[in-house]
């Protein structure tokens, strides 16, 4: 449970009335971008407010008119879901580098340089984000983000945003772990069990190519079959 000391106010308009809850700003937005969190930890008092800063309480009667329950946990979600979340110029800015990161990690991960299929180094998109006058949304989702960035970036530095569709062949000693480990890193497509191999096509970002490459290479011993069949855009 956060301090109140360090809680920010949740505030939500509904029905003409105003309610507050003091809340954890990082699990307060995690929430928001579908994380799973513990609302009781997000909260810094299990309390709903008219105004937080005075202390003053919502009635149950008013909790019931409004959102048809009593249960300070379901309302405060809502609160956060729905509402506005204040925080500090700090604290914007820290989540807005944070934010920042993440999307230059997602890129780094999926795009390439065309001109030599090779995937760029996080600090020359992050570089190439800052030349490019960037503006990161620290309330979306980094996902969300990615494809619009990669569009402005690409005023200063060749990348594209491609998936490459790779057909495997592992001898059956190492099928299970090889199937295990492409099944958590990228797409299957489809596979077939033979008495002495397991066949994969995968999809996977341009950007972790060389990474299914080692990893596959480290699971055989370098008795792996590996063809690039198709650019997936």
């Amino acid at each position: 449970m956060v301090s109140v000391n360090e809680a920010v106010i949740g505030r939500l308009v509904k029905m003409g009335n105003v309610f507050e809850i003091l809340v954890d700003p990082v699990l307060a937005f995690d929430l928001r971008q579908g994380k799973e969190v513990s609302i009781e930890s997000m909260l810094a008092t299990p309390e709903i407010f008219k105004d937080a800063k005075k202390g003053e309480r919502v009635s149950r009667e008013e909790l019931e008119k409004v959102f048809h329950t009593l249960d300070i946990y379901k309302i405060a979600e809502q609160i956060v879901k729905e509402g506005q979340i204040q925080i500090t110029t700090e604290q914007r800015n820290e989540m807005i580098e944070n934010k920042r990161k993440e999307v230059a990690n997602i890129i780094a991960r999926q795009a390439i340089d065309p001109k030599t299929n090779l995937p760029h180094p996080l600090q020359r998109i992050l570089n190439a984000m800052k030349e490019a006058h960037v503006m990161i949304d620290p309330f979306k989702p980094a996902k969300e983000q990615v494809s619009g960035v990669v569009e402005k970036i690409r005023s200063v530095i060749p990348i594209s945003l491609e998936r490459k569709e790779i057909a495997i062949k592992v001898p059956i000693e190492y099928a299970g772990k090889a199937s295990s480990e492409m099944r958590r890193i990228a797409k299957l497509k489809k596979e077939e069990w033979t008495a002495d191999s397991w066949i994969a096509l995968i999809e996977v970002p341009a950007g972790i190519q060389s990474e299914i490459y080692s990893k596959l290479n480290e699971i055989t011993s370098g008795n792996v079959q590996i063809k690039i069949l198709k650019n997936v855009l």
